[in-house]
């Protein structure tokens, strides 16, 4: 007990010894002023005072004791309270900065993996089993997930318009070299009548019309994510650089430098008179943390919702099985569009030019091969989940950052002696504001007038990106199942609970089978033992048309698909 009331007194002492020498130093010497002057570089330390004096033309720190301070000191200590707030701010949102910038480079990265490994994916395809057209395939397919990268990253490119590009140019190779094959290829001229004759005649069914949706369902929601993100950049850039109000200004300098007027140079402002300068100051940044919070649960909702044929990573890597099912489609019906083909554009005119053979380069198989043993971790539904966890920490980010500081960087610790804009205290006595705008009213140490234009600007593209972000969740009755018509040779069953489209798992064991069958057509000529297999499983997808094997491992599925794939005449 006596050892406690011994301790007390203790401090008790030592704080009035720490009051008293802060006091008395102002009127002693402003040596330790020139030297602190002088080391941050606001100035030659010629022309300062040695002693304290008076100081009639000081329009901020304005004292009735002597002061160590001149007018052009006083206007450098501006410069650097201002400098300091900077650097207090940038410092503050490094960590939230550097959090959205890593990851809009990595999701960005992975897209352009994906975007190249669906592109090898479709490549092999056409080597292995469709290798007679493989060549001229190449262009249009390298053109293809060019337009999807282009729209992907941002580029005014419409995906209905490419999609459909893709299939106009797949016809003519399918029809030349399956419904109507032969040692010669047909005229140019020709191959662009049947091009032009593809919307007519539908030889793909209702596969494009299925790949558009896909695509819209998983790219625009993924563009929308990477334009979000850079606009989450921009803001704290923006703040990160605000100009601060002539009033502001001058509160900085009151509670940063004025002390060391007086040669307070180890004085820390009390942490109720730091709040409310700091709130005052940034009182219209503020105003953005309730659109703030918005934006970031926005995003949270949207990646939750970005999954099946949400999920531009489910969709690109499984581009390449519905081009097969279109392939397989049209030559089906293939007697019925050569004579519709025929009506259209008449009997081609062939020229013997002989079709190039497929030299499909082997490193680049095996890259593809590589780049799909990736574990389901690293997919990037759980990237984008490991960000938006992180991201949630940062809510309240501009709500409580003049708090932050404040704690922090600048004030003094609770039960020291400290600056209250006038001299060194035991506490700050004046009323503390809340923050926000409206709180400001009474804010005895900053005046807080009208509003900020460049933080309404923020707040507006905020706004505008929310409601894109609201806008682009995936809507169940946005997009409509196509069926396939009656007329068509191949019927698609599926079980579980979701559409064929989706990919995703169905009730009971997660699985779903897709089954493609194969019905009245069989040419005489063709041998069971043509008929191959492709079957995925939830470890990765091979795409076996060849006997030797092309893998093209397709992660994070949690299906099994069961496709026959028929080697058709001609086609090796």
């Amino acid at each position: 007990m006596i050892a406690q009331t011994w301790l007390v007194g203790f401090r008790c002492l030592l704080l009035l010894a720490l009051v008293g020498s802060a006091r008395s130093e102002g009127v002693q010497t402003c040596e330790e002023v020139r030297k602190l002057f002088q080391w941050r570089l606001l100035g030659a330390v010629k022309g300062l005072p040695d002693s304290p004096r008076a100081g009639p033309d000081l329009q901020v720190c304005i004292s009735k004791k002597p002061t160590c301070c001149t007018r052009k000191m006083e206007e450098r200590y501006q410069i650097a309270a201002h400098q300091d707030m900077q650097q207090f701010l940038q410092t503050s949102s490094s960590a939230l900065k550097f959090l959205i910038s890593r990851n809009a480079a990595a999701f960005q990265e992975t897209l352009e993996t994906l975007i190249k490994q669906a592109e090898n994916y479709t490549s092999i395809l056409f080597c292995n089993t469709y290798r007679n057209m493989a060549l001229e395939a190449a262009a249009s397919v390298q053109e293809f997930f060019t337009d999807v990268g282009l729209y992907l990253f941002g580029a005014d490119v419409n995906p209905e318009e490419f999609v459909n590009r893709f299939f106009d140019s797949l016809f003519p190779l399918v029809y030349n070299h399956l419904i109507n094959p032969g040692v010669t290829d047909s005229s140019l001229e020709y191959s662009e009548c049947i091009r032009m004759a593809r919307r007519d005649v539908s030889p793909f069914g209702n596969i494009p019309k299925r790949v558009m949706g896909q695509m819209g369902r998983s790219l625009l929601p993924s563009r929308t994510f990477l334009q979000a993100l850079n606009l989450g950049i921009e803001v704290i850039n923006t703040t990160d650089y605000l100009h601060f109000s002539k009033e502001c200004s001058r509160a900085l300098l009151k509670m940063q430098y004025c002390p060391h007027c007086q040669g307070l140079t180890l004085s820390k402002p009390c942490m109720g008179y730091c709040l409310n300068v700091m709130r005052g100051c940034l009182a219209h940044m503020a105003e953005l943390n309730p659109h703030w919070h918005a934006y970031i649960r926005s995003l949270e909702e949207l990646s939750d919702a970005m999954h099946g044929t949400y999920d531009v990573e489910h969709v690109l890597l499984n581009f390449h099985l519905l081009v097969n099912d279109a392939v397989i489609q049209a030559h089906l019906n293939g007697q019925k569009l050569l004579e519709q083909v025929n009506k259209i554009c008449g009997r081609p005119i062939r020229t013997p030019t002989q079709s190039p053979r497929c030299s499909f380069d082997q490193s680049k198989e095996k890259h593809g091969m590589k780049t799909t043993t990736r574990n389901s971790e690293e997919t990037l539904a759980n990237r984008r989940k490991e960000f938006i966890n992180s991201l949630r920490l940062y809510r309240s980010f501009y709500g409580g950052l003049a708090d932050q500081l404040c704690a922090n960087e600048l004030a003094a610790a609770d039960g020291l002696p400290c600056w209250n804009g006038e001299d060194i205290v035991k506490s700050y006595t004046q009323r503390v504001v809340g923050n926000g705008i409206k709180a400001q009213s009474g804010n005895p140490e900053v005046k807080v007038k009208g509003t900020d234009p460049v933080i309404n600007q923020i707040i507006d593209k905020l706004k505008h990106v929310i409601q894109l972000l609201q806008g682009r969740s995936p809507k169940p009755d946005k997009w409509e199942l196509l069926q396939l018509g009656s007329g068509g040779g191949m019927v698609e069953q599926v079980s579980g609970d979701c559409d064929d489209e989706d990919g995703c798992g169905g009730s009971g064991s997660g699985e779903v089978k897709r089954t493609l069958k194969i019905t009245n057509w069989m040419p005489d000529d063709m041998n069971f033992s043509d008929v191959k297999q492709i079957h995925q499983t939830d470890t990765g997808s091979t795409l076996d048309t060849t006997g030797a094997g092309c893998a093209a491992a397709t992660e994070s599925m949690t299906f099994t698909l069961i496709g026959v794939v028929m080697l058709l005449p001609g086609i090796w």
